[in-house]
């Protein structure tokens, strides 16, 4: 049975802990039984954006009118555009397998299915290895609820989506929050007919009360959302999915589409590592147990990303791998893991970049805060955007006057987030956001007119 220094399960996060191993002389063992690079590469961020970007040049280009500009799109060539995000991926993909595949003293890659024996002994194409530690990055899958019939029909994922060759004329989307928003509406601007069908009341509904609620009536206006339904079957005949309906109100419909979508979350990738055939313990859904030095159950066992479930964002597995990086292989010393402030961002029209609480949260936990409040039409950038509805949030503690949370909605959120994700990483307060001189006429000014605009609150 081989021995190695560090295995490691997953070649998405978990390979800048192979490579960082490698360069510390350790022997290193990467197990991969999918393509390299794990969700965020082949079927997640950097495709949906791909995807999403063309889609947002096609919403531009038709609500160019409000600009007093007549444009027309005359086409979209929808296979090529998903031929170029495809060959892009597996072009970066293969380029890691290969990179891993070459003969390294130190290193030894396996393309299959990791399976735990015991504890520290993992089988793989007919191999048992083992190692000093053991880290587990599989990630994670999408999430397949029992509706009964779906299991019988061709439909997609994210996975499928992003690789569809052919635009659906009618997509059908069952889901209400990231990845329904961010693709539903990439095929939408790109010529499908697109239906949403939501258990909530709201999309997003995890974003602050604010978000979800401004986003879901913007998007509803150009978007046509189902809410508070039910899908109690689906059927496929005659190349149709056909969705039965139970409405919250007693209505009942039944819809048809040549596409469909399934967007409802993710389960983690733990089902096939059998790990009850060793001391790792998961929680109720699934995900892996681990502690603040992101250990599991096991000594010298390690989890991160998607399948522990503390973030399922890729730059939050970035930061954890770095955490133990630098822990393992360059401080060598047991280390507990700070996590800053985690941010995120939905790709969607309208974009949303949120960091910290939302208002919902303080309230359930009663700490005293006050909001600063505006919209980006209140902003010479703004109105030269003619940007309607779209705003900053700002979340300050009432007595200490520091930045809890910042939410926002409109053009640039994830790049205007940026800022406050630094303010509130560093406990930057009302005073200290104000207090800065920012360009004028650029975007940002509307964080600094929320800022002014909390003021009046303490």
């Amino acid at each position: 049975m081989k021995e190695f220094d560090a295995i490691v399960i997953g070649s998405g996060g978990g390979l800048n802990l192979a490579s960082a191993a490698l360069e510390q002389g350790y022997k290193v063992a990467v197990i991969e039984k999918g393509k390299m690079g794990g969700t965020c590469l082949n079927r997640g961020c950097i495709p949906s954006k791909m995807l999403i970007h063309p889609a947002n040049l096609v919403s531009l280009i038709k609500t160019s009118n409000r600009f007093a500009i007549d444009s027309r799109i005359n086409s979209i060539d929808f296979s090529s555009v998903v031929k170029r995000i495809n060959a892009a991926t597996d072009k970066d993909s293969n380029q890691i397998k290969r990179w891993y595949q070459q003969k390294h003293p130190r290193l030894t890659f396996y393309g299959g299915h990791a399976a735990f024996v015991s504890d520290k002994v993992i089988e793989v194409n007919n191999q048992r290895i083992t190692g000093k530690k053991i880290y587990i990055a599989a990630g994670a899958s999408p999430f397949t609820p029992p509706i009964p019939g779906l299991d019988r029909t061709p439909y997609w994922t994210s996975a499928e989506a992003l690789r569809a060759r052919r635009k659906p004329n009618r997509l059908l989307v069952i889901g209400g929050g990231y990845i329904a928003c961010e693709l539903g509406y990439a095929f939408s601007a790109l010529g499908s007919e697109v239906r949403w069908f939501v258990r909530d009341s709201r999309l997003l509904s995890r974003e602050d009360q604010t978000v979800s609620k401004v986003f879901t009536e913007v998007f509803s206006m150009r978007e046509k959302a189902h809410f508070q339904v039910n899908v109690a079957k689906v059927e496929y005949k005659t190349d149709l999915f056909i969705l039965h309906l139970d409405f919250s109100n007693g209505k009942k419909q039944i819809i048809t589409g040549d596409a469909l979508l399934v967007a409802t979350g993710i389960s983690p990738n733990t089902a096939e590592l059998r790990l009850e055939q060793t001391g790792i313990k998961t929680d109720k859904q699934g995900f892996i147990k681990t502690n603040r030095f992101l250990e599991t159950t096991v000594k010298e066992v390690y989890a991160l990303g998607d399948v522990a479930g503390n973030y399922f964002f890729r730059h939050a597995v970035n930061f954890e791998a770095d955490f133990l990086i630098r822990a393992h292989f360059i401080e060598r010393r047991k280390r507990l893991i700070n996590y800053p402030p985690m941010p995120h961002a939905v790709f969607t029209n309208p974009e949303i970049g949120s960091v910290g609480a939302t208002e919902q949260e303080l309230i359930k936990k009663k700490i005293p805060y006050a909001i600063g409040f505006n919209l980006y039409e209140q902003s010479a950038m703004g109105q030269a955007r003619q940007s309607k509805q779209e705003f900053v949030k700002l979340l300050f503690h009432k007595k200490t006057r520091k930045l809890l949370g910042a939410h926002i909605l409109g053009e640039e959120a994830a790049t205007m987030i940026h800022q406050l994700i630094y303010a509130l990483t560093f406990g930057a307060t009302v005073d200290d956001l104000v207090r800065m001189i920012y360009i004028h006429p650029a975007l940002p000014e509307v964080v600094r007119n929320a800022a002014f605009n909390a003021l009046d609150k303490f």
